[in-house]
């Protein structure tokens, strides 16, 4: 237990999360998004669907992030964000005119059967492109205030220099005040054309501050350089162990790195999934085999993962019930429309996870 996991305590905040908000269009009804005319609106980010499980269980949760002054759709961010009970410390940016900055708008439809779901990304303009470090006090949220947990993601670190700075500069304070650093690598291509060598730096120092890692296999891959499962085969259970072995060699290049986890997820159609997952911590492996779930939404399956898993680490439990809550907040996430769940207790997580689905009267 020499590398075991170990939580500040007596700290204001469980879980500090920095994160560019945006909102999400989805189309009603299940139709694709080019023939709709009504959809749903709502505020969203990987990085917040993380921090909203442990903040609808009762734990308290800070987002760092911008928000355009006197913008309808900045009041409705911070609104919703405010009504999962997560505290929003946010730097005001005007507009500066029509062609200044706003928030990124996705356009994402569900899919159904076998027409699967598309996603498209508007962020010309992103606020939260202008995030950076000297934008907060780091040092009293970390020194005065106390941080259990920071969780940050690749999507954030690689958006702009700045908010790469911001990333970095975040886990440096974490480390220094004795704060776990947990980075989840979700690798964008497009975040990364042109600016691999500067990213690639920036990615291995941020994987080097931190306790908890995640990714999958061409997150591990494409972030940090690491040889991933061979391509080909559709039996996620058969390529467990090749899973294990891409683990192994980050651990070998990230020996820091306290816990490491990666998702499983084979596609049979858009409403039918077959989910695992993959934890190693203090040299024992915990694994959730693949098993079948419904799906009405896949987005935000594994933020809720690596939110499930970040809260059963808050909470103290035993290491094999933070990859089976993590688990089961993944499934239960794609049930919901919002790209995040919104759990009345840990009782209805941990129902998903015994597989009972009968109703509740």
């Amino acid at each position: 237990m020499a590398n075991a996991i170990k939580l500040r305590g007596s700290c204001k905040y469980s879980l500090l999360i920095p994160t560019s908000m945006g909102t999400r269009l989805t189309a009603k009804d299940y139709q694709p998004s080019h023939c709709s005319r009504t959809f749903e609106l709502q505020a969203t980010s990987a990085e917040s669907n993380v921090g909203s499980v442990s903040a609808f269980l009762g734990l308290p949760v800070c987002i760092l992030t911008a928000i355009v002054s006197n913008s309808p759709f900045g009041t409705f961010i911070k609104r919703d964000l405010m009504s999962r009970g997560i505290t929003v410390d946010a730097k005001e940016v005007k507009q500066d005119g029509p062609w200044g900055v706003r928030h990124q708008i996705n356009i994402a439809d569900t899919g159904v059967g076998s027409r699967g779901p598309s996603v498209g990304n508007d962020r010309a303009g992103e606020v939260g492109r202008t995030l950076r470090p000297e934008d907060f006090d780091l040092e009293t949220r970390f020194g005065k205030d106390g941080v259990e947990i920071v969780h940050s993601s690749g999507l954030v670190a690689a958006l702009s220099p700045d908010t790469g700075r911001l990333c970095r500069e975040i886990a440096r304070t974490a480390k220094k005040h004795g704060s776990l650093v947990s980075f989840d690598l979700n690798h964008r291509a497009s975040f990364w054309k042109g600016r691999e060598k500067e990213l690639a730096v920036l990615f291995k120092e941020i994987a080097s501050c931190a306790d908890i890692l995640v990714g999958n296999e061409e997150d591990f891959q494409l972030c940090l350089g690491i040889q991933g499962p061979p391509p080909g085969g559709k039996d996620l259970s058969a390529k467990i162990e090749s899973f294990k072995e891409m683990i192994d060699r980050t651990r070998k290049e990230y020996p820091n790195a306290k816990l490491y986890a990666t998702t499983l997820r084979e596609v049979e159609s858009a409403n039918l999934h077959h989910w695992g997952a993959i934890m190693w911590y203090d040299n024992e492996w915990y694994v959730v085999q693949p098993r079948p779930i419904g799906v009405i939404d896949r987005i935000g399956g594994g933020d809720a993962f690596v939110g499930g898993m970040l809260y059963g680490v808050l909470r103290g439990w035993e290491p094999e019930k933070w990859v089976q809550f993590g688990w089961a907040c993944g499934a239960m996430a794609v049930t919901y429309l919002t790209d995040y769940i919104q759990p009345r207790g840990e009782d209805e997580i941990w129902s998903v996870w015994e597989g009972n689905a009968r109703v509740k009267r």
